[in-house]
């Protein structure tokens, strides 16, 4: 470790307009947490810790802090956590993406605020990896991510359940008068029994695979489950890297590159990840300076096979994919595709890390060969049209192929509130070839684009055996959610987008081959029309910068003052 460019707790002293002074009064408060002089000598790692009684993904952290710190101490240097934003996914209104912004912020001032050398990032809950990565691109200090692993299956009536693919399964059966009042109760209390994040391939097991892509974990430490001892030795050899990069240039906008964020664009569309990284993922980049478009995922999607077999678009759960070798047997899979000079957190590249990993087992069944893959083209794919001038996103992969090229009576709800008052009336006029259309659920409206994009089945169509419907919105959609849905539709309603235009009985076309969505209406019509768009409308506080700097599903939901300068409008 090259100390000589080690500050420690000399670093950012609080300005007294006295630097002898504030060093004497910051050792001096130090002290009385009961470091000794020699420890207080030491270079920092900060570790920012975000564990909370509103995030069950993260309980477990208090015991991966411990090895974390372990770590570092053997290291030689002195770690410090300090608390952030937590966000855990189901225990926020009107939903978490309306805070990841926010948590970034709170990441990056205190990392840029704080003393350290070096920072640990640990996450897990959905929008608390990609928030942290925004943070410390921006922070600019050396980072090294921790994340919290998966949950472990449960069992029920002998079947595995994870969450939360199986609890959207088994709510739908409820729904359709399938599953009675009391098992639903015995399900809901096997969705979920271990600490960690979701068992399936949802957004926090893509966003935990997309870092290690982007060279932002160690190798093979993204699908360790959370309950497993090597994650454990994950997090004390997390913290060892983490000294090892105090001193050097390895900061996270040196590893998340333009060729690191296309690899993993590479794996999201082999592992038919979930469609919020494609927000995440270019969000992390614009902090970055570098520009994501939804073109360029369908550039990639036509040459990257899906290889990874795991709920909602497979059978199997993370603990398989962990079984079968992870994401380093993935990488190796993909290594024709991949940028392999692109620099990773330990300082080598990922060429020279696949090169320096033995083949370990692999199961064929969960993590496919490329000559035989699950499916020959990428799971996400983006579509444009008079619908979508920016564009939306399908998940192709968890969606029924006989949808691909349908054309279809809209029914319009105008917004969540509507959507619940009506969608299960009887009287609902809707059949099973009609297109389910969900308005004002976008990133500007109210609602802050919550994952209300998996509409459910109107119940008299799903109590007559109907699964599958293609369902329109500017909304975004669980990882775990499945279904012919066509999400973050651009620009949204509630900015004046044409999807805000659309009225019952109006006709829609999906052309998947084609990569379009369009309302069959001339333009002439849709001039005419007036948006009945809903944008926030904020007086104060954290609201009021909200509504006045969030950008588009397009450029990853950020606030457009956050973005690098090059990017930033």
């Amino acid at each position: 470790m090259p100390e000589s460019r080690a500050r420690g707790l000399n670093d950012g002293l609080t300005n007294y307009g006295d630097h002898a002074f504030s060093r004497y009064l910051r050792r001096s408060f130090a002290q009385s947490m009961g470091y000794s002089r020699a420890m207080l000598d030491k270079p920092v790692v900060g570790i920012a810790f975000t564990p909370s009684g509103f995030n069950n993904c993260h309980r477990h952290f208090p015991e991966l802090l411990a090895a974390v710190k372990r770590g570092v101490l053997a290291a030689g240097a002195l770690p410090l956590e300090f608390p952030t934003i937590s966000l855990g996914e189901v225990f926020l209104s009107p939903t978490s993406l309306k805070y990841r912004n926010l948590m970034s912020m709170d990441t990056e001032e205190m990392i840029r605020a704080q003393p350290m050398d070096c920072v640990v990032l640990m996450g897990g809950c959905d929008k608390t990896v990609p928030a942290q990565l925004m943070g410390a691109i921006s922070a600019g200090r050396p980072a090294i991510m921790l994340v919290a692993g998966p949950m472990m299956t449960g069992r029920h009536r002998g079947e595995r359940l994870g969450a939360c693919t199986d609890c959207r399964r088994f709510w739908a059966s409820y729904r359709a008068g399938k599953v009675s009042e009391e098992e639903i109760s015995q399900v809901e209390g096997q969705l979920a029994v271990t600490a960690g994040t979701c068992a399936v391939m949802g957004t926090a097991s893509t966003m935990a695979c997309l870092a290690e892509a982007l060279g932002m974990l160690l190798p093979g430490s993204a699908a360790i489950p959370a309950v497993h001892a090597d994650r454990l030795r994950a997090a004390e050899a997390t913290g060892a890297a983490a000294v090892k990069l105090i001193g050097s240039q390895l900061t996270p906008d040196r590893i998340i590159t333009a060729q690191s964020i296309e690899n993993a664009l590479r794996v999201l569309l082999a592992l038919g990840g979930s469609t919020n990284a494609v927000i995440h993922l270019t969000a992390i980049a614009g902090r970055a300076g570098i520009k994501v478009s939804l073109d360029d995922i369908n550039r990639l999607s036509d040459s990257t096979p899906v290889l990874v077999n795991l709920k909602p678009v497979g059978d199997g759960y993370m603990e398989d994919f962990f079984a079968s070798g992870g994401m380093g047997a993935l990488l190796r899979e993909l290594k024709p595709l991949l940028h392999l000079d692109a620099m990773t957190v330990t300082g080598e590249t990922l060429g020279e890390r696949l090169a320096g990993e033995e083949a370990s087992h692999r199961d064929l069944a969960i993590i496919a060969a490329r000559e035989r893959p699950m499916e020959p083209h990428g799971g996400l794919v983006a579509l444009f049209g008079n619908l979508a001038p920016r564009g939306a996103i399908l998940k192709r992969s968890a969606a029924d192929p006989r949808l691909f090229e349908h054309e279809g009576r809209a029914v319009v709800f105008s917004s969540l509130a509507d959507l619940a008052a009506r969608m299960d009336d009887p009287a609902l006029d809707v059949t099973p070839q009609d297109v389910l259309v969900l308005q004002n659920a976008g990133p500007h409206a109210d609602a802050c684009m919550p994952e209300a994009g998996y509409l459910p089945i109107p119940r008299k169509l799903a109590q007559q055996g109907v699964k599958d419907m293609i369902r329109v919105s500017d909304a975004r959609m669980s990882g775990t959610a499945f279904g012919t849905i066509v999400l973050h539709v651009t620009p949204d309603s509630a900015s004046g987008g044409p999807l805000g235009l659309l009225r019952n009985g109006d006709r829609i076309r999906l052309s998947v081959k084609e990569r379009r969505i369009d309302v069959l209406l001339d333009e002439a019509e849709l001039q005419r029309r007036t948006s009945a768009g809903a944008p926030v409308r904020a007086q104060r506080g954290y609201d009021k910068l909200y509504a006045e700097q969030i950008l588009g599903a397009d450029e990853g939901c950020d606030f457009a003052f956050l973005r690098a300068p090059a990017l930033a409008r």
